[in-house]
């Protein structure tokens, strides 16, 4: 009996797989921009919203520091060790290679040794204050999926900004304040992340958290993505489809996450004490051994790749459009307004496909807005016409290319790429009409359910 229930299940979840098959074997990731599914009326195109898969962004940025001779070593420097002021035997020499410390070692890839850095001249003009901003460009809209984290190879500062700009560099928005005391530096109450919610997730705050004076263990300054996340998501991040429902909705979270550039404002160095001492200010500099930014290419839910070329990030769009960032509809293809991409429904969303410009041939569709003259799109002749192809015409719901003229529909299906149904031609559609769209995967969400409800009954059956 038991075999042969086993058997049972055995066949039912190869029917299972037989027919998910055709779907993202990741639900909820958006990798995957369309697929084809089987349908009563033959093989189809299924659009999906997807997205570039997040990876580390510093391979891509180029980075400028203001003042730009800020970094040490023209002319060589000593610098002394932050907890011992004495020791003064470090040289910075930016035209020897073993003891410069150029902006790009920011970025290098290194194992835990030896650690290299950026460093910057010391505070030797003191009591003129030594600030430092450090611009990362991307000349790309990216979306940021986790924490911004900087590691100093010096104390980390006592006061510090961390900015953001959504229109490459234009204007500038402050992320995060750093500070050893935020009351005394910006005038605001210490808070951390910790202290946000739902509501205030978007509150800009001072920490203290980050700005302690130099010790061995304490390098790493953060800007907490994940931990924003997790008000909507769960503090494990497991409930990502709440994420984003949320980030769908709500363009100012979604924005807030999202950046063209980022800038670290260096305003005071580590002082390790109450006061500046004068008598050792080679002590006083900045060092960075390492900054992590990871997150993915913005292309509106409308790409699963990103292409980096002649020093340029762009989105391989789908769902024909196009541009940088996939913002507009393909030449022939504003058959109605661009729109994003939709995370929603969980888990495949909604792909917001741009359709062909004309519905059927010499009548444009009924949009308000200004269509070109029908000659200049070659279809004035339909034995001209150039209405599918194999690349970016494709016929719909099962159609046929012929001749690239035009497609052969299925009965049930009508228009010049077998968009609508013949139904609504004739008055509309209705359940019993036996021409509507069959449910994309209502069989493969049935059976799961149903697998699921025999093995409970399997479980709770005796002897088992």
């Amino acid at each position: 009996m038991y075999l042969s229930r086993f058997l049972s299940i055995h066949a039912l979840w190869v029917t299972v797989s037989s027919v998910m098959q055709h779907y993202p074997l990741v639900w909820g990731h958006y990798d995957v921009c369309k697929t084809q599914i089987y349908t009563e009326e033959g093989k189809v195109w299924d659009y999906m919203a997807c997205q570039p898969e997040s990876t580390d962004m510093t391979k891509y940025l180029k980075v400028k520091l203001d003042p730009p001779d800020i970094t040490c070593g023209d002319p060589p420097e000593s610098f002394c060790a932050m907890g011992n002021p004495y020791m003064c035997n470090n040289e910075c020499d930016a035209s020897t290679p073993e003891l410069a410390h150029p902006p790009e070692l920011m970025f290098d890839f290194e194992g835990r040794h030896p650690s290299t850095f950026w460093q910057s001249a010391t505070w030797k003009e003191y009591p003129k204050p030594l600030q430092v901003n450090i611009t990362l460009s991307w000349s790309k809209t990216i979306e940021l999926t986790d924490n911004i984290v900087i590691t100093f190879e010096s104390g980390r500062p006592d006061q510090m900004i961390l900015e953001k700009s959504l229109d490459y560099g234009r204007t500038w928005q402050p992320y995060q304040y750093y500070a050893t005391d935020c009351l005394d530096a910006f005038h605001m109450d210490p808070k951390s992340v910790k202290d946000l919610s739902q509501h205030t997730v978007l509150e800009i705050i001072c920490t203290e958290e980050y700005s302690t004076g130099y010790t061995t263990n304490s390098k790493i300054i953060h800007f907490e993505i994940k931990d924003r996340f997790a008000f909507f998501a769960g503090p494990r991040l497991r409930n990502m489809a709440s994420l984003y429902g949320q980030l769908d909705t709500t363009k100012k979270l979604r924005d807030f996450f999202t950046v063209t550039d980022l800038r670290i404002r260096l305003l005071r160095p580590a002082i390790g004490e109450i006061f500046v001492d004068e008598l050792h200010l080679a002590r006083y500099f900045y060092a960075i051994s390492d900054i992590k930014v990871r997150g993915r290419c913005k292309c509106n839910l409308h790409a699963t790749v990103c292409v980096y070329d002649n020093s340029k990030l762009t989105c391989e769009c789908e769902h024909n459009t196009t541009g940088p960032d996939c913002g507009k509809c393909k030449k022939n293809y504003q058959g109605r307004p661009w729109s994003p991409g939709s995370y929603l429904p969980i888990p495949k969303g909604t792909a917001n496909t741009c359709i062909p410009s004309i519905s059927s041939i010499g009548n444009p569709p009924k949009f308000n807005r200004i269509w070109p003259n029908i000659s200049s799109l070659e279809v004035s002749n339909p034995k001209q016409a150039n209405v599918c192809d194999n690349e970016l015409l494709h016929c719909q719901n099962g159609g046929t290319c012929h001749n690239n003229v035009r497609c052969l529909c299925p009965a049930a299906y009508t228009g010049i790429l077998c968009e609508k149904l013949r139904c609504e031609e004739a008055g509309g559609c209705s359940s019993d009409s036996g021409q509507g769209p069959t449910p994309k995967g209502s069989v493969a969400l049935l059976l799961p359910l149903f697998l699921t409800s025999l093995l409970l009954g399997t479980a709770s059956s005796p002897g088992f």
